[in-house]
């Protein structure tokens, strides 16, 4: 599709979307609490509604900082419940780069045939990838550069990382993680919108023998149980803002899970993120976190530097990540 008729299209669902409010939106960050569909948009990439035509294509995180809010309620109660908690010591830990297969390159002793035990047709990831129409999980090297240029930013003393083997379960359950306030999962997520439950967070899925390890899936309902200091986890990873949409609780899914176990906000994805495109917009957002800005104002600034870039300026890079819970 052209750049024109792609342009066209933004500003068409802008119209549909943004135009009922158009004359009240100045420069003001968007609190957004959408509902059914809505939950999917890009409201990052829309048009912003007061740059009329023939004017060029400008999205409205040119003015505007924007949040999503799963409920003004749900917003109040996570505020109450976390207004006592003291921040965590430490800054950032990152789960990068995990082993998904007996075959991985990185395994310098491949056993000949894998083990039965690997075979997950009923496990709750195998259900999740056959509800999804997916067939098996790649490896994302590009998690590895986008997760090596973040740490550069944190001295080894603030920070923890789990790359290939040992960005595993057990990496995941550790109390340790709770004095972290920046949390980056860079992996596949798994989605499961007919199933929520089957939703969650892959792992490394064999050790370094080449054996499946017992618990290779963090499940949704293990995220619910985790217990975590972060003010921020970023899941960097396909589709991980999506979820089960319940009739007055919203999206059941993976940024819920989030919350509950203790996050105060997640930067989650709206589709299938370009592997290394990603690994260009992270580094510029958790650069602006860590000096001290806000998560609203680091990702609009992210997303701007891609956009006015030459090589990754195409919504489809940068404008499917969107923050999850509260801006403050």
């Amino acid at each position: 599709m052209s750049e024109p008729a792609k342009a066209r299209k933004l500003n068409k669902l802008s119209q549909l979307i943004m135009a009922p409010v158009a004359d009240k939106l100045a420069k003001k960050r968007l609190a957004i609490v959408a509902d059914g569909v809505l939950q999917s948009i890009p409201f990052a990439a829309l048009a912003d509604p007061n740059v009329k035509a023939p004017s060029p294509y400008q999205p409205l995180i040119v003015n505007h900082e924007i949040v999503n809010l799963p409920s003004v309620t749900a917003l109040a109660t996570q505020r109450q419940r976390l207004s006592e908690r003291s921040v965590a010591p430490k800054t950032l830990a990152v789960l990068a780069d995990p082993v998904f297969e007996a075959t991985d390159e990185r395994l310098t002793n491949k056993p000949p045939v894998l083990a039965p035990e690997l075979d997950l047709n009923r496990s709750s990831l195998q259900r999740a990838l056959k509800n999804l129409n997916r067939n098996g999980l790649s490896r994302l090297k590009g998690t590895r550069k986008e997760a090596e240029a973040i740490l550069k930013l944190v001295s080894p003393q603030e920070s923890i990382h789990a790359y290939d083997f040992d960005a595993n379960y057990n990496f995941i359950i550790n109390p340790e993680l709770k004095k972290y306030r920046f949390l980056l999962l860079a992996t596949h997520g798994i989605v499961d919108t007919k199933n929520p439950e089957l939703s969650g967070i892959v792992l490394s899925q064999v050790d370094k023998q080449g054996q499946p390890v017992e618990k290779g899936y963090l499940r949704l309902g293990d995220i619910f149980n985790l217990d975590l200091g972060a003010e921020l986890v970023v899941l960097s990873a396909c589709d991980t803002g999506l979820g089960k949409d319940v009739k007055g609780e919203g999206l059941i899914g993976l940024t819920r899970g989030l919350m509950y176990a203790g996050s105060k906000r997640a930067l989650v994805s709206l589709w299938q993120i370009d592997d290394i495109g990603t690994s260009k917009l992270m580094p510029k957002f958790y650069e602006a976190v860590l000096k001290g800005k806000s998560s609203t104002t680091a990702l609009r600034e992210a997303q701007l530097k891609l956009w006015q870039g030459k090589d990754w300026h195409e919504p489809y890079y940068w404008a499917a990540f969107t923050l999850q819970g509260d801006w403050r």
